[in-house]
């Protein structure tokens, strides 16, 4: 029966492997060490609180090691793990707390202030401290776990379908939604990562996007452990951290989004650390800009991109070495036992070249959103079919290319532009170092594209240069009626720009020159 406890799988494989190294204290755990903790952990939250199998437990804590005991718990005990986004407010966080119907709730000591607002919130039977308490009321973890001596202990027996965890949505479209990952899903994505990834056991790979994200958990954490491999912890994000971690871990594999490959390449051990043990790094969450690809290839880095949703698992499409340098821009072809069609407006199947919306079935889809029937059958089809709201297209060798959202595609005179087409050929201008492109309201053609750029140092490149630089590259109607030059582009903190702060400034703008004529 395929449950999702890979941690206690490998650690009656390689015991003494190291499973696990912790930065901020040099810590390292061995598989064996790993599962012992967390079996502690699993224990104590069944005899010491009470819990059942399905009940849902709360984290709210930066990356730690006790984070990786309550997530592998999680696998043992059919507890439903429910990882809160640390950048959240007392009142968001009130809100995912009271729509998954938490049991227990456990956070670091950094996040006391957000707990006890929260407590006036919301009214919850366990409150357990990672650190020192808030209060005699609630519950220090370290002693309850230190309380659950050596113990041959097995968990309730967990079935593929039951929850593993429920990872939140950040609700950029309305209220979060809790995506369901059953045991199937985490099992299938570690699995079918390691493989099609050719993941190895002497793999190192650090990890320090928060792990409360789905990237976080996904990339590299079950996929590692299933092949034996070490993951390098740390608490969070900084570059020059990173840096030295990755050249005195012998890092083979890196996972990160756009916006740290960015930070990453701007510090100063970008130029002068030693990379010879790097076997790939791989970027996630967003397309990643030309010029940082280039930088990294001229430091010998090969650069793979990588296409998910927490929904269908993080990692769906794979390529090899040599094809990620061949197909740059391309996420490569959907991932072993992975279906993927293209699709147009009308649910036909579009042609090879075509922009259509991106479908997506096998194991790895979620099976919808917690206590949310709606939003559901609107994102999975009586087929099985997961409707992503990406674009996308597929050449005549099978690889397909990320076209942006739906949501972003302008229509101008009743054609369809999209706006990822425009932003890859002006990355390809040497004087352009970001590009996005965003839809504005126009009397005539309904919608018109503009371009907002950020140059490179010393760019002087007209209006009129670009439009001539892009006719030879893409159809007329395609080209932006307007190129505005900017510092930076709005970026999420994955690396995705925010459109819909370019389109107000811009519209605010545009009726500040009317009123003034």
């Amino acid at each position: 029966m395929i449950t999702a406890d890979i941690l206690g799988e490998r650690s009656r494989l390689t015991p003494e492997k190291t499973a696990l190294v912790y930065v901020p204290t040099q810590e390292r755990f061995t598989y064996r060490e790993l599962n012992e903790r967390a079996v502690r952990c699993g224990r104590m939250l069944l005899e010491g609180c009470g819990l059942k199998k399905g009940d849902r437990v709360g984290i709210l804590a930066h990356n730690r090691v006790e984070f990786l005991e309550v997530f592998f718990a999680a696998g043992k005990t059919g507890l439903v793990l429910v990882p809160l986004n640390t950048r959240l407010t007392p009142h968001e966080l009130g809100f995912i707390v009271r729509d998954c119907a938490l049991s227990a709730l456990l956070y670091g000591g950094e996040f006391s202030e957000t707990i006890e607002a929260l407590k006036e919130e919301i009214h919850l039977n366990h409150w357990l401290s990672l650190d020192e308490p808030l209060n005699r009321l609630d519950t220090s973890y370290g002693r309850a776990i230190g309380a659950m001596g050596p113990s041959a202990w097995v968990g309730p027996p967990c079935d593929p379908e039951d929850l593993y965890c429920l990872l939140y949505t950040s609700g950029t479209t309305g209220k979060p939604k809790g995506v369901m990952i059953p045991h199937r899903m985490v099992a299938w994505n570690g699995y079918n990562t390691a493989v099609s990834w050719q993941l190895r056991e002497e793999d190192v790979a650090p990890i320090f996007t928060p792990l409360f994200h789905a990237g976080g958990l996904g990339v590299f954490l079950v996929p590692l452990f299933v092949m034996g491999g070490t993951i390098v912890l740390h608490r969070g994000f900084e570059a020059s951290e990173v840096w030295r971690t990755i050249e005195k871990e012998k890092c083979t594999v890196v996972f990160g989004v756009p916006t740290i490959f960015k930070m990453l390449m701007e510090a100063p051990e970008f130029s002068q650390v030693d990379l010879a043990h790097v076997r790939w790094f791989i970027s996630g969450g967003a397309p990643l800009p030309l010029y940082i690809f280039e930088a990294y290839q001229r430091r010998g880095i090969i650069f793979k991109q990588g296409y998910g949703l927490t929904e269908v698992g993080v990692n769906c499409f794979s390529m090899t070495l040599e094809e990620s340098i061949r197909r740059v821009g391309s996420v490569g072809k959907p991932m072993m036992l992975t279906e993927a069609r293209l699709v147009d407006p009308q649910g036909r199947t579009t042609s090879v070249g075509e922009v259509g919306e991106l479908l997506l079935r096998g194991p790895h889809v979620s099976p919808g959103y917690w206590n949310n029937p709606a939003a559901t059958a609107a994102a999975l089809d009586p087929e099985g079919w997961f409707h992503t709201s990406d674009l996308a297209r597929r050449d005549e060798e099978g690889f397909y290319y990320i076209a942006g959202r739906m949501k972003d595609m302008i229509i101008s005179g009743g054609v369809n532009i999209y706006p990822a087409e425009i932003e890859g050929e002006l990355l390809l201008h040497p004087e352009i170092k970001d590009a996005a492109v965003i839809g504005v309201p126009d009397p005539t053609w309904g919608e018109v594209s503009v371009a907002f750029l950020v140059g490179r140092e010393g760019c002087t490149v007209s209006k009129e240069e670009l439009s001539r630089f892009l006719s030879n590259r893409l159809a007329k109607y395609k080209i932006p009626r307007e190129f505005i030059y900017t510092k930076a582009l709005p970026r999420t903190p994955y690396g995705k720009v925010v459109k819909s702060e370019l389109k107000e400034q811009y519209l605010k703008d545009r009726d500040e020159k009317s009123l003034s004529h």
